[in-house]
């Protein structure tokens, strides 16, 4: 059971800028997470969740999610995508509004809950 120091509650900024949240180790076992803002027209950037899966909440705005360069998903507020492991993605914002969006990534271990 874990113990109320290892509990943490973090304010996500109001500021249009990148905000990191959770960068693994010692605070958690691997997780990583942050809060994206992107300006109307631009985007994060192709990467790979390589031996990670990724998991994004669209808080506001509307953009794009491109995967492995073809195909093609709506994102924006009131969305929640999952990204699987050895992925190429990008997220572009294809709106008029920032899109805003947390993303949480962590390593793939052997088991799966149910």
């Amino acid at each position: 059971m874990a113990s109320s120091e290892e509990v943490l509650v973090i304010d996500l900024d109001k500021t249009c800028e990148n905000q990191r949240l959770l960068a693994g180790r010692p605070k958690t076992r691997g997780m990583r997470s942050g809060r994206v803002y992107l300006a109307p027209g631009q985007a994060c950037g192709q990467h790979s969740t390589k031996d990670r899966e990724e998991l994004l909440v669209f808080l506001s705005g509307r953009g794009e999610l491109l995967i492995d360069e073809q195909d093609r998903f709506q994102v924006g507020e009131g969305k929640v995508s999952y990204i699987p492991p050895q992925t190429a993605h990008d997220v572009r914002n294809t709106g008029a509004e920032p899109l805003v969006y947390v993303y949480c990534v962590a390593p793939v271990g052997d088991e799966v809950s149910q």
